[in-house]
């Protein structure tokens, strides 16, 4: 019974164990430089977009096991458009929310043949993989685009003075704001823990052992106050990661706490049932493409804002950094299981490769190598999984 249990233990949070054990490979080989703060900043920053691509795939994903293709060439599109625009004097905000209104017209339209007229995701999206990379080099008439809004840069999370101002300190040391804020981060986290524990057991539902619970929040809470620290050492908390933390509470909210959300879990575990229960599966394939338009569109931005410019080869290969970070964060290809904090894990763990092996001066070509077989190794994992439960 001890074995079966530590088993599951070990099954259920393999993921955090690689991310640790990973961390601690690259510390011994970079010399801890992987942990200095202006690399954990870096590592934020540069992979915003992993993380708000991944969160809007993880909803294809759940549906069946369903992808999406064309995000990178939707990143690369919107910025097109409203790097245009900005260059040709519109309104900031106004090219924002057009790229974001162009976002949800191309999920609308991928979603519509997906859901409706029943083309393979796999080919809809390939179609629009193309079809987008064009567009944006018809945009962009194969040129690089400057952006020239500060405001625009420093709110969307792009150059060197692109953090949350320190409010509470005299701007020397350590960024009292950010390391403030870690700490009602930490408060916040416990409360709503113990809440839910509460909740459930009054419910009479079943709850983890509390000496878990505990073990659980002491090492999330010790880690964020790590992170806390380390940015605060630094300069404080990157606009960046405010952007990645609302699109990931949002969503983490939304798959956990509402309907649409139950329904994404329904169609993916079985979508037969799922449809004869009286649940209408083409609307909740419809909304998922919709919502990955709408985040690919807002990576785009984050993307343009980052690199202060729009080319017409930003994207190309963001798709598989994002539907990576979807599987070896736990997501099933076969659909109806994942969650957000997988999703998490998952894109932090690309990205600490990745800079793990940049600054030990590792071939990009064999950093592509590493990643492909830590996302085999972590769908193999998967199905591994699957076969030994039946």
């Amino acid at each position: 019974m001890e074995k079966t249990n530590v088993m599951a233990i070990l099954r259920k949070y393999t993921m955090i164990i690689a991310l640790a054990l990973v961390v601690i490979f690259f510390s011994i080989t970079t010399e801890g430089k992987i942990l200095f703060p202006q690399n954990i900043n870096n590592l934020i920053s540069q992979n915003a977009y992993v993380f708000v691509l991944a969160t809007g795939m993880l909803l294809c994903i759940l549906t069946g096991g369903n992808i999406d293709l064309s995000v990178g060439s939707v990143v690369c599109f919107a910025g097109a458009v409203g790097g245009m625009m900005m260059d040709k004097g519109v309104n900031i905000w106004a090219a924002a929310f057009t790229m974001l209104i162009i976002g949800v017209l191309i999920g609308m339209w991928q979603g519509f043949w997906i859901a409706y007229v029943k083309v393979p995701p796999f080919i809809a999206t390939l179609a629009g993989m193309y079809a987008f990379r064009g567009l944006s080099n018809v945009v962009l008439q194969g040129m690089t685009v400057s952006l020239k809004s500060e405001t625009f840069i420093r709110v969307f999370g792009g150059g060197a003075d692109c953090y949350v101002p320190d409010f509470l300190g005299s701007g020397e040391g350590l960024n009292m704001t950010c390391m403030v804020a870690g700490c009602i981060a930490v408060v916040i986290l416990v409360a709503v823990q113990l809440k839910g524990r509460i909740n459930n057991k009054s419910k009479g539902y079943e709850t983890a052992p509390l000496a878990s619970t505990v073990i659980k929040l002491a090492l999330i809470s010790a880690v964020i106050l790590w992170v806390s620290y380390k940015l605060a050492s630094h300069k404080g908390i990157p606009t960046a990661l405010i952007w990645i933390l609302l699109v990931l509470l949002f969503y983490g909210y939304l798959t956990t706490k509402t309907r649409i959300g139950r329904y994404l879990y329904a169609v993916g575990g079985n979508e037969k049932a799922t449809r004869l229960s009286g649940i209408n599966t083409k609307k909740v394939y419809f909304i998922a493409y919709v919502n990955m338009g709408l985040l690919a569109a807002f990576a785009g931005i984050l993307t343009i804002a980052r690199l202060t410019t729009a080319q017409p080869t930003y994207g190309q290969g963001y798709e598989m950094d994002a539907i990576g970070a979807c599987f070896i964060g736990g997501a099933s290809a076969y659909g109806g299981v994942g969650t957000v904090p997988g999703v998490v894990i998952g894109a932090t763990l690309m990205g600490v490769i990745n800079q793990g092996m940049s600054i030990m001066g590792i071939d990009a070509n064999y950093q592509k190598v590493v990643k492909g077989l830590v996302l085999l190794a972590a769908v193999a994992f998967d199905v591994l999984s699957k076969r030994e439960k039946k």
